[in-house]
């Protein structure tokens, strides 16, 4: 099991005071902290590295892009990839499901075809889908969830049909912490040669993942909410569909090279990922993020989510020992390997804007 307070002396930011006390930080969901060590790597690429990648053949420039490479395959590995070829840095999770959106629902939707999404969903797997389907007459289909906030599986079979092309699915919920069956989906969907946008902004950073285990196509996730930089995040895509996704902002370091011969332009790709991170990247991003994803690593993403498990049983076991599970409702599953660190409730009979906690 991991040390929390030893964890914690990592993080300068909770050494800072505020009314008085210690800063209590409940907001990751949102943002994480940063460690000393991802602060440190950040200073000392901006100290000693900084240059422009894929572009110089001097010290610097050779350095900032072995290093920026490098960032890659830690990635990869992290969760499982085969090769950098399918990590694809982007700002954050919502830039990577609109990336699917565009380099692949532009490329391969038709007009009649079908898309669904989950009301589970964080508003970046949905609203990307729904502007993609105004573009291509494509119709949305939207599978709700169960009266104990689970996927309703059961509504999803029926919704599949010979006109679905791809499901976009949360792994983990930013609202009630339901934990989705993805391999479940996954099987289901592959099964009608359907394809699985998968949210794991919530996952990620908070149990193992393995995407080849998972059988997943493409996955989504943020660094700011895994200890990194904010600013940065990945698009990874299995590498027998690289191909399907069409480059979508293209420009410089998105090509190997580009002639004019009177007639037209003769243009020379580069390959995966970098013909997705067209433009200046956020170098120093992918480097910092490449630290926060080996501290991860360094406590360990089992570790990680046995404690997160241990502290939300700890929480359902002492609102039964004083007997407020009568007046809160639990929002999600019971089950506590069925859901994240992240738990809603309300307050029975009463408004939460009423609620006032002292």
């Amino acid at each position: 099991m991991l040390n929390a307070e030893e964890i914690r002396r990592d993080f300068p930011i909770l050494e800072k005071i505020i009314n008085g006390k210690k800063l209590i930080y409940f907001d990751n969901a949102a943002t994480t902290q940063k460690p000393i060590q991802v602060i440190q790597v950040l200073q000392d690429f901006y100290t000693n590295f900084n240059a422009n990648i894929h572009r110089g053949l001097h010290y610097l420039s050779q350095k900032a892009s072995e290093m920026y490479e490098e960032a890659h395959d830690i990635v990869a590995q992290f969760i499982g990839a085969e090769s950098r070829r399918s990590i694809i840095f982007v700002r954050n999770t919502t830039e990577a499901i609109n990336l699917v959106a565009y380099a692949w629902g532009l490329k391969n939707l038709r007009e009649g075809d079908e898309i669904i999404v989950s009301l589970l969903n964080h508003h970046s797997g949905i609203l990307p889908w729904i502007k993609i389907a105004e573009l291509k007459n494509a119709r949305i289909k939207v599978v709700g969830v169960t009266s104990d906030g689970r996927l309703d599986m059961e509504k999803l079979k029926d919704l599949i049909t010979r006109r679905t092309r791809i499901v976009s699915i949360v792994h983990m919920s930013n609202v009630t912490g339901t934990v989705v069956d993805i391999k479940r989906v996954n099987k289901l969907a592959h099964e009608h040669g359907v394809y699985v946008v998968v949210d794991g902004a919530q996952s990620v950073p908070h149990m193992p993942i393995n995407v080849r285990d998972l059988d997943i196509d493409f996955l989504t996730f943020s660094g700011h909410k895994m200890l990194g930089p904010t600013g940065i995040g990945v698009l990874y895509v299995c590498k027998d569909l690289i191909n399907e996704l069409e480059s979508f902002i293209t420009g410089g370091g998105a090509v190997k090279e580009v002639h004019y011969k009177g007639e037209g332009f003769s243009i020379r790709w580069a390959g995966s990922p970098w013909i997705f991170e067209a433009g200046t990247p956020n170098i120093a991003g992918g480097i910092g993020f490449a630290e926060a994803v080996k501290y991860l690593e360094r406590i360990g993403m089992k570790n990680i989510w046995e404690h997160e498990v241990s502290l939300v049983e700890y929480l359902f076991k002492r609102l039964k020992e004083e007997e407020l599970d009568q007046y809160i409702q639990i929002l999600g599953p019971k089950n506590v390997v069925e859901r994240g660190g992240i738990v809603s409730f309300k307050v029975k009979n009463l408004d939460p804007h009423a609620l006032h906690f002292k």
